[in-house]
C-alpha cells in the first residue's frame, strides 16, 4: 500500500485515548485533599492539555498558584491518585485501535507526543496498543521542554530514523488541541486536528497559525483516509 506519510505523531489524550474522567477524577482527589473546591467534567475539559502541573496549577484557586512549593505538593497528591486509579474510566476512542494497526501493517511508522508525564503517557501505551510497535512513546520529562515546543517531535522523528528535513514533507501530527497545531507548525510538518477530543472544531479552525497545512478529521475513517 502507497501511505501518504511515512511517520504520524500522535496526540494521547483527547486523540488516542479519552481520559478525561479520570484525569478529573485525579484533580478533584488533589483538591479535596486541600480543602479546595471540586471542579466540573467540562470545567476540567479546558484545563488539560499543558501538562499536569499546569492542570494542578490552574485547578487550585488564583492566590495560591503562586506558591510553587503548594502547587507541588497538589501535584504530589494529583499524581498519586492518578497513577493508581488511571485506567478506571479510560478508554480508546472507538476504531483508534483498528486505525493504529492498520497504520502499522501498512509499514507507517508511528510515535506518542504527549504533554502527560513520562510514567502515565507509558502505562496507558502498554496497557491499550501492547500490539503496536511505536518507534517513540514520548511524554513529559525533567529537562525536555511541553509542545508547542517542537523538541519532542524533532526527537520522535530521529528516533523514527526521519530527522529533518526530511520530516517537514513525510511526517504528521494527529492531535485535539490549538497547542498540537502550534507544535506541527513550529516543527514544520503537516497536522490533522481531531474533533472527538477536547476542544471544538470551530476553537481549532480558529487557532491554526498554518491553516493550509491543517485538517480537521470528524471522525476516525475520515482520519484514516487522511493518513493512507
Amino acid at each position: 500500500m502507497t501511505t501518504r506519510y511515512e511517520l504520524v505523531l500522535f496526540d494521547l489524550d483527547g486523540t488516542l485515548l479519552d481520559t478525561l474522567a479520570d484525569l478529573s477524577a485525579a484533580v478533584n482527589h488533589a483538591m479535596r485533599v486541600h480543602g479546595h473546591p471540586c471542579h466540573s467534567l467540562e470545567t476540567c475539559r479546558t484545563m488539560v492539555g499543558h501538562g499536569v502541573r499546569n492542570l494542578i496549577w490552574k485547578a487550585l484557586p488564583e492566590a495560591l498558584r503562586g506558591d510553587d512549593a503548594y502547587v507541588d505538593a497538589c501535584l504530589a497528591d494529583f499524581k498519586a491518585y492518578y497513577s493508581a486509579h488511571i485506567d478506571r474510566h479510560t478508554r480508546p476512542y472507538p476504531g483508534i485501535p483498528d486505525l493504529l494497526a492498520g497504520l502499522d501493517r501498512a509499514g507507517v511508522k508511528l510515535a506518542v507526543v504527549s504533554n502527560k508525564f513520562q510514567e502515565g503517557t507509558d502505562q496507558l501505551i502498554r496497557e491499550f496498543f501492547p500490539d503496536i510497535r511505536f518507534a517513540a512513546i514520548l511524554g513529559n520529562r525533567p529537562g525536555h521542554p511541553l509542545k508547542p515546543d517542537p523538541a519532542i517531535v524533532e526527537e520522535a522523528a530521529a528516533l523514527a530514523g526521519l530527522p529533518a528535513p526530511a520530516s517537514a514533507a513525510r511526517a504528521v501530527l494527529v492531535g485535539d488541541s490549538p497547542t498540537d497545531l502550534h507544535t506541527a507548525a513550529a516543527a514544520g510538518i503537516a497536522a490533522v486536528a481531531v474533533t472527538w477530543g477536547y476542544r471544538s472544531a470551530a476553537d481549532l479552525s480558529a487557532a491554526s497559525p498554518a491553516p493550509a497545512r491543517t485538517r480537521l478529521a470528524s471522525s476516525v475513517p475520515e482520519l484514516r483516509a487522511m493518513l493512507l
